[in-house]
């Protein structure tokens, strides 16, 4: 009583197929895999944009000092 059979699952399949036609399902499968990637891109984007910022924050305080030491000499 608790699991399907293979009939449960064929309506279900003809149902969904109703509703979403066969050219939409792997219209939605690839709409899915191009999020994942973005998804994927933005996390290693924001990586690389923490070592960016890391480096800019310590040419930022070379700046300063070099400025300090120009105004005292």
């Amino acid at each position: 009583m608790g699991s399907f059979s293979i009939w449960h699952w064929l309506i279900v399949l003809v149902v969904v197929l109703l509703l979403f036609g066969r050219g939409k399902i792997p219209e939605l499968m690839g709409d899915m895999a191009k999020g994942i990637k973005s998804f994927k891109k933005g996390m290693s984007e924001d990586d690389s944009s923490d070592d960016d910022t890391r480096t800019v924050e310590h040419r930022a305080d070379e700046t300063v000092v070099a400025k300090e030491k120009a105004t005292k000499g």
